[in-house]
């Protein structure tokens, strides 16, 4: 089993995003909600503990955020809702489970990710 984190980036102000909402999905299923702190992490998110491999969805409620911060968007904004598809397939050469960490950089035209450590 792995255990999972995020961080999520302002690209406007070059700052941590407080305050974005965060959801774990596991197909239908939610499995952690959650607002970034201060630093732009979910540190709930680790009290899910271990997930086993599989195909997870994290969405990040990037609109309302970037409203939040007085930030003039379309309407319908371009950006809403992010969501990033990613896998979890791996374990460690001693058996355990290994750490992603899915990091999101974000502006309201544009994000981009990465599997981080």
């Amino acid at each position: 089993m792995s255990t999972l984190s995020t961080h999520v980036l302002d690209l406007v102000s070059g700052k941590p995003a407080r305050g974005v909402a965060v959801t774990l999905w596991r197909g239908e299923t939610v499995l952690f909600s959650g607002v970034t702190n201060d630093d732009g992490r979910c540190p709930e998110l680790k009290e899910i503990g271990s997930i086993e491999a599989g195909a997870y969805r994290l969405e990040f409620a990037v609109a309302a955020y970037f409203r939040a911060q007085d930030v003039t968007l379309s309407e319908p904004p371009f950006l809403d809702m992010v969501p990033i598809a990613f896998g979890i397939a791996e374990s460690s050469d001693d058996g355990e489970g290994c750490h992603y960490h899915v990091p999101l950089l974000v502006s309201p035209f544009g994000f981009s990710t990465y599997r981080g450590s």
